[in-house]
């Protein structure tokens, strides 16, 4: 991927992708913490217990893995 991305001009920046479909990217909360299930494979959208957010599972990682790769940049 590193190569593909420097042929491209882009860089390639490595994050770990814990949590990144568990945290509610409005407010952070995580779910499976604070007396909540943690979402299994199944779910493929959720609400924020402390927001009300919805999320759509796939759409709220990529958010919280843009952050966190904009966050190492810094």
């Amino acid at each position: 991927m590193t190569y593909k991305a420097d042929s491209y001009g882009h860089q390639f920046i490595k994050i770990s992708p814990r949590n990144t479909t568990q945290t509610c990217h409005d407010y952070g909360f995580v779910m499976g913490t604070d007396d909540t299930e943690k979402l299994t494979l199944a779910g493929r959208e959720w609400t924020c217990p402390n927001c009300g957010t919805r999320h759509i599972r796939d759409r709220n990682a990529a958010k919280n893995i843009l952050d966190k790769g904009i966050a190492k940049l810094s």
